[in-house]
């Protein structure tokens, strides 16, 4: 594919300001031609049935109707040229994993300013994969407890998922089941429930039992 000058970029993300404002911080760049802002995954899709040339896919992973990691796998499948560049507030363990299954160029937290959120659309756009530093370190000890050369992890014998490791290692931070919760985006009876799962595959039964085997077992 012969690109244009300027490279082409276009988001989806369900909130109208926050992509006025990326759109905004984008327009202080020569090299930056913004083509486009969908809601969800479906109404982006749609645009670029629609012909929309498109280099470089700033995506949300939260969105009605489609969200960001189906979008993705979309995307990569319809149109495996473009680049997609994850931009968040989410960072747990499922969501990278599941992101960087579907095939994603990089994952960035929208916390980012616009000099480094330039740097890593060019960093993409010539075929090179960018992480935000916190989400690169999860991303590493993710793969990390699957080494081939070691066989089974740990994990794998307590047969924890990607969101019961990331509660364990919140409740070892200290952090409250409420504070959980709302930095997962779920309730506080659903963090509760995967607690006390926990608590089964681990054979504990109370929290400092349960940091103090997962730490032991490396899980965390």
């Amino acid at each position: 594919m012969t690109k244009t000058s300027k490279i082409r970029v276009a988001l989806a993300e369900d909130n109208v300001f926050l992509a006025r404002s990326i759109e905004d911080r984008l327009s202080f760049f020569d090299d930056i031609e913004f083509r486009f802002h969908s809601l969800n995954g479906v109404a982006l899709l749609q645009q670029l049935q629609a012909g929309e040339m498109v280099d470089v896919l700033l995506m949300d992973l939260q969105m009605p109707e489609m969200d960001g990691i189906e979008a993705t796998s979309e995307v990569k499948r319809l149109y495996p040229h473009i680049k997609v560049l994850v931009l968040t507030v989410l960072d747990t363990d499922d969501l990278i994993i599941k992101a960087i299954q579907a095939g994603v160029n990089g994952y960035l937290l929208k916390e980012i300013d616009a000099d480094e959120l330039h740097t890593m659309i060019k960093t993409v756009n010539e075929g090179g994969a960018v992480m935000t530093p916190s989400v690169a370190a999860k991303a590493l000890r993710i793969m990390q407890k699957v080494s081939p050369v070691t066989g089974p992890t740990n994990n794998e014998a307590y047969k924890l998922t990607p969101r019961e490791t990331d509660i364990l290692e919140q409740l070892a931070s200290g952090l409250g089941y409420k504070v959980i919760a709302t930095n997962l985006v779920i309730s506080p009876f659903t963090v509760r429930k995967h607690i006390e799962n926990i608590y089964k595959k681990l054979h504990v039964h109370n929290k400092v039992e349960a940091i103090r085997k997962a730490q032991d077992s490396n899980l965390i």
